[in-house]
Protein backbone atom coordinates (compact mmCIF):
# COMPACT_ATOMS: atom_id res chain seq x y z
CA UNK A 1 0.00 0.00 0.00
CA UNK A 2 2.17 2.90 -1.46
CA UNK A 3 5.19 2.08 1.44
CA UNK A 4 2.38 2.86 4.24
CA UNK A 5 3.78 0.99 7.61
CA UNK A 6 1.02 -0.95 9.43
CA UNK A 7 -0.24 0.66 12.64
CA UNK A 8 1.99 0.88 15.71
CA UNK A 9 4.97 -0.41 13.54
CA UNK A 10 8.14 1.35 14.54
CA UNK A 11 11.08 1.42 12.33
CA UNK A 12 15.09 1.94 13.58
CA UNK A 13 16.07 5.26 12.30
CA UNK A 14 17.57 5.88 9.45
CA UNK A 15 18.14 7.94 6.05
CA UNK A 16 14.87 8.79 4.19
CA UNK A 17 13.54 5.26 2.31
CA UNK A 18 11.82 4.73 -1.48
CA UNK A 19 8.71 2.56 -1.58
CA UNK A 20 6.99 2.00 -5.20
CA UNK A 21 3.53 0.59 -5.58
CA UNK A 22 2.26 0.95 -9.53
CA UNK A 23 2.73 4.27 -10.62
CA UNK A 24 2.89 5.74 -7.00
CA UNK A 25 6.45 6.09 -5.03
CA UNK A 26 6.47 7.27 -1.29
CA UNK A 27 9.30 8.74 0.14
CA UNK A 28 9.16 8.45 3.83
CA UNK A 29 11.56 10.24 6.41
CA UNK A 30 12.96 7.94 8.78
CA UNK A 31 14.08 9.45 12.18
CA UNK A 32 10.65 9.34 14.69
CA UNK A 33 12.61 10.07 17.69
CA UNK A 34 13.99 13.45 16.44
CA UNK A 35 10.55 14.73 14.57
CA UNK A 36 12.07 13.63 11.60
CA UNK A 37 14.63 16.44 11.55
CA UNK A 38 16.65 16.52 8.63
CA UNK A 39 20.48 16.13 8.22
CA UNK A 40 23.07 16.31 5.81
CA UNK A 41 23.03 12.79 5.00
CA UNK A 42 19.24 12.91 4.30
CA UNK A 43 19.18 15.54 2.24
CA UNK A 44 22.37 13.67 0.30
CA UNK A 45 19.97 10.41 0.70
CA UNK A 46 16.32 12.13 -0.67
CA UNK A 47 18.62 13.63 -3.54
CA UNK A 48 19.35 9.86 -4.74
CA UNK A 49 16.03 8.57 -3.96
CA UNK A 50 14.65 11.58 -6.23
CA UNK A 51 16.44 10.90 -8.48
CA UNK A 52 15.40 6.79 -9.15
CA UNK A 53 11.98 8.31 -8.91
CA UNK A 54 12.84 10.66 -12.03
CA UNK A 55 14.52 8.13 -13.75
CA UNK A 56 11.45 5.36 -13.75
CA UNK A 57 8.91 6.13 -16.57
CA UNK A 58 6.11 4.11 -14.27
CA UNK A 59 6.28 6.50 -11.69
CA UNK A 60 3.48 9.08 -12.29
CA UNK A 61 3.16 10.37 -8.51
CA UNK A 62 5.79 10.98 -5.87
CA UNK A 63 4.16 10.66 -1.77
CA UNK A 64 6.37 12.60 0.64
CA UNK A 65 5.51 12.01 4.16
CA UNK A 66 7.03 10.47 7.88
CA UNK A 67 7.32 8.01 10.21
CA UNK A 68 5.67 9.00 13.79
CA UNK A 69 3.82 11.81 15.46
CA UNK A 70 5.26 14.52 13.05
CA UNK A 71 6.26 15.14 9.68
CA UNK A 72 9.68 16.58 10.47
CA UNK A 73 10.99 19.19 12.30
CA UNK A 74 12.67 20.75 9.77
CA UNK A 75 16.83 20.83 8.88
CA UNK A 76 19.27 20.35 11.82
CA UNK A 77 20.27 24.31 12.40
CA UNK A 78 22.75 22.55 14.62
CA UNK A 79 25.24 22.20 11.29
CA UNK A 80 24.07 25.79 9.71
CA UNK A 81 26.45 28.12 11.43
CA UNK A 82 29.54 26.63 10.59
CA UNK A 83 28.75 25.08 7.28
CA UNK A 84 27.59 28.98 6.39
CA UNK A 85 31.18 30.50 7.14
CA UNK A 86 32.36 31.38 3.41
CA UNK A 87 35.73 29.14 3.07
CA UNK A 88 38.99 30.44 3.12
CA UNK A 89 40.77 31.67 0.20
CA UNK A 90 43.40 28.66 0.10
CA UNK A 91 40.25 26.51 -0.13
CA UNK A 92 39.48 27.54 -3.57
CA UNK A 93 36.67 29.74 -5.17
CA UNK A 94 33.99 27.01 -4.99
CA UNK A 95 32.59 24.74 -2.63
CA UNK A 96 29.47 22.13 -2.51
CA UNK A 97 26.64 23.43 -1.02
CA UNK A 98 25.71 22.34 2.54
CA UNK A 99 23.65 23.21 5.35
CA UNK A 100 20.57 25.71 4.73
CA UNK A 101 22.10 26.18 0.75
CA UNK A 102 21.74 22.34 0.65
CA UNK A 103 18.30 22.29 2.28
CA UNK A 104 17.30 25.05 -0.40
CA UNK A 105 18.33 23.13 -3.03
CA UNK A 106 16.62 20.07 -2.24
CA UNK A 107 13.39 22.25 -2.24
CA UNK A 108 13.87 23.82 -5.41
CA UNK A 109 14.80 20.02 -6.99
CA UNK A 110 11.38 18.87 -4.97
CA UNK A 111 9.42 21.44 -6.95
CA UNK A 112 10.62 20.72 -9.75
CA UNK A 113 10.41 17.01 -10.14
CA UNK A 114 8.46 15.83 -13.62
CA UNK A 115 5.58 13.79 -11.68
CA UNK A 116 3.15 15.42 -9.44
CA UNK A 117 3.77 15.36 -5.64
CA UNK A 118 1.83 14.73 -2.60
CA UNK A 119 3.23 15.59 0.91
CA UNK A 120 1.24 13.32 3.28
CA UNK A 121 1.59 15.70 6.55
CA UNK A 122 1.19 12.82 9.48
CA UNK A 123 1.75 14.90 12.03
CA UNK A 124 3.26 18.76 12.82
CA UNK A 125 5.87 20.75 10.40
CA UNK A 126 8.20 23.13 11.45
CA UNK A 127 11.41 25.34 10.07
CA UNK A 128 12.25 24.42 6.75
CA UNK A 129 10.12 21.24 6.36
CA UNK A 130 7.19 23.94 5.91
CA UNK A 131 9.14 24.53 2.29
CA UNK A 132 9.57 21.09 1.50
CA UNK A 133 5.85 20.73 1.88
CA UNK A 134 5.01 23.61 -0.20
CA UNK A 135 7.65 22.39 -2.75
CA UNK A 136 4.96 19.38 -2.81
CA UNK A 137 1.93 20.00 -5.32
CA UNK A 138 -0.74 18.65 -2.86
CA UNK A 139 -0.93 18.65 1.20
CA UNK A 140 -3.14 16.57 2.64
CA UNK A 141 -2.89 17.03 6.62
CA UNK A 142 -4.21 15.16 9.45
CA UNK A 143 -6.32 17.02 12.43
CA UNK A 144 -4.29 17.62 15.38
CA UNK A 145 -1.18 18.94 13.47
CA UNK A 146 0.52 22.17 13.79
CA UNK A 147 3.04 24.51 11.65
CA UNK A 148 5.42 27.11 12.71
CA UNK A 149 8.07 29.18 10.84
CA UNK A 150 10.89 30.53 13.49
CA UNK A 151 13.51 31.64 11.11
CA UNK A 152 13.07 35.42 12.04
CA UNK A 153 13.04 34.79 16.18
CA UNK A 154 16.27 32.52 15.18
CA UNK A 155 17.77 35.13 13.74
CA UNK A 156 17.91 33.51 9.87
CA UNK A 157 17.21 35.44 6.64
CA UNK A 158 14.83 32.96 4.78
CA UNK A 159 16.38 31.55 1.69
CA UNK A 160 14.66 33.59 -1.28
CA UNK A 161 12.98 30.42 -3.19
CA UNK A 162 11.47 29.37 0.01
CA UNK A 163 10.31 33.04 0.50
CA UNK A 164 8.72 33.00 -3.17
CA UNK A 165 6.97 29.56 -2.22
CA UNK A 166 5.37 30.57 0.83
CA UNK A 167 4.41 34.24 -1.50
CA UNK A 168 2.67 32.15 -4.28
CA UNK A 169 1.18 29.50 -2.37
CA UNK A 170 -0.20 31.35 0.35
CA UNK A 171 -0.34 34.84 -0.48
CA UNK A 172 2.04 37.97 1.05
CA UNK A 173 0.19 38.75 3.73
CA UNK A 174 -0.08 35.00 5.20
CA UNK A 175 3.87 35.53 4.67
CA UNK A 176 4.36 37.82 6.24
CA UNK A 177 2.28 36.97 9.38
CA UNK A 178 4.25 33.34 9.30
CA UNK A 179 7.57 34.48 8.72
CA UNK A 180 7.51 37.61 11.55
CA UNK A 181 5.36 36.34 14.46
CA UNK A 182 6.80 33.21 14.54
CA UNK A 183 3.29 32.39 15.18
CA UNK A 184 1.92 28.62 16.00
CA UNK A 185 -0.91 27.30 13.91
CA UNK A 186 -3.15 24.71 13.94
CA UNK A 187 -4.63 22.20 11.13
CA UNK A 188 -7.76 24.15 10.83
CA UNK A 189 -6.10 27.63 10.37
CA UNK A 190 -3.36 25.75 7.96
CA UNK A 191 -6.41 24.29 5.94
CA UNK A 192 -7.91 28.01 6.01
CA UNK A 193 -4.89 29.93 4.76
CA UNK A 194 -4.70 27.40 2.16
CA UNK A 195 -1.22 25.55 3.59
CA UNK A 196 -3.50 22.48 3.60
CA UNK A 197 -5.55 21.34 0.63
CA UNK A 198 -7.10 18.65 2.62
CA UNK A 199 -7.45 18.23 6.37
CA UNK A 200 -8.85 14.05 7.47
CA UNK A 201 -8.67 12.36 10.48
CA UNK A 202 -5.46 10.36 11.10
CA UNK A 203 -6.54 7.41 10.16
CA UNK A 204 -7.94 8.53 6.92
CA UNK A 205 -4.56 9.69 5.70
CA UNK A 206 -3.69 6.88 3.61
CA UNK A 207 -6.96 6.63 2.21
CA UNK A 208 -7.13 10.46 1.19
CA UNK A 209 -3.63 10.16 -0.50
CA UNK A 210 -4.12 7.22 -2.13
CA UNK A 211 -7.54 8.53 -3.37
CA UNK A 212 -5.80 11.74 -4.89
CA UNK A 213 -2.48 9.85 -6.37
CA UNK A 214 -4.82 7.28 -8.16
CA UNK A 215 -6.81 11.02 -9.81
CA UNK A 216 -3.38 11.55 -11.01
CA UNK A 217 -1.98 8.41 -11.95
CA UNK A 218 -5.18 7.96 -14.47
CA UNK A 219 -4.11 11.95 -16.07
CA UNK A 220 -2.05 11.06 -19.16
CA UNK A 221 1.58 11.30 -18.01
CA UNK A 222 2.99 13.88 -20.52
CA UNK A 223 0.82 16.24 -20.36
CA UNK A 224 0.56 16.28 -16.56
CA UNK A 225 4.35 16.69 -16.28
CA UNK A 226 4.32 20.11 -18.90
CA UNK A 227 1.28 21.46 -17.42
CA UNK A 228 2.95 21.01 -14.17
CA UNK A 229 6.22 23.05 -15.15
CA UNK A 230 3.95 25.66 -17.33
CA UNK A 231 1.78 26.08 -14.26
CA UNK A 232 5.53 26.29 -11.87
CA UNK A 233 6.59 28.78 -14.35
CA UNK A 234 3.91 30.99 -14.70
CA UNK A 235 3.38 30.68 -10.55
CA UNK A 236 7.46 32.03 -10.96
CA UNK A 237 7.16 34.94 -13.50
CA UNK A 238 8.99 32.68 -16.06
CA UNK A 239 6.48 31.26 -18.30
CA UNK A 240 7.56 31.44 -22.12
CA UNK A 241 4.40 32.01 -24.01
CA UNK A 242 5.81 30.77 -27.30
CA UNK A 243 7.27 27.70 -25.18
CA UNK A 244 4.25 26.77 -24.17
CA UNK A 245 2.13 27.42 -27.46
CA UNK A 246 4.39 25.11 -28.91
CA UNK A 247 4.57 22.72 -26.27
CA UNK A 248 0.37 23.08 -26.89
CA UNK A 249 0.54 22.52 -30.73
CA UNK A 250 2.71 19.44 -30.22
CA UNK A 251 0.57 17.56 -27.56
CA UNK A 252 -2.61 17.57 -30.11
CA UNK A 253 0.05 15.57 -32.54
CA UNK A 254 1.22 13.35 -29.90
CA UNK A 255 0.36 9.41 -29.24
CA UNK A 256 -0.51 10.05 -26.06
CA UNK A 257 -3.89 12.64 -27.34
CA UNK A 258 -4.51 10.23 -29.98
CA UNK A 259 -5.05 7.41 -27.34
CA UNK A 260 -6.57 9.26 -25.07
CA UNK A 261 -9.49 11.09 -27.95
CA UNK A 262 -10.07 7.25 -28.99
CA UNK A 263 -10.82 6.10 -25.37
CA UNK A 264 -12.65 9.38 -25.17
CA UNK A 265 -14.88 9.19 -28.10
CA UNK A 266 -16.04 5.62 -27.02
CA UNK A 267 -17.88 7.23 -23.71
CA UNK A 268 -20.00 9.28 -25.89
CA UNK A 269 -23.71 8.08 -27.15
CA UNK A 270 -23.67 7.08 -30.62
Amino acid sequence: MNGWPETGAVAPATTPGLTTAGAVATIRLNRPKQHNRIDPADIVALHELIATVEGDPAVRVLVLTGTGPSFSSGYDLSTAQSSARPAPPSVGATAPDDGEVAFSRLCDRVEAIRVPTICALNGGVYGGSTDLALACDFRIGVTGMRMRMPAAQLGIHFYPSGLRRYVSRLGLATAKRLFLTAETIGAEEMLRVGFLDRLVEPDALEGAVEELAARIAACAPQATAGIKRSLNDLANGALDDRAGEAAFRASLRSDEFAEALAVWSQRKPS
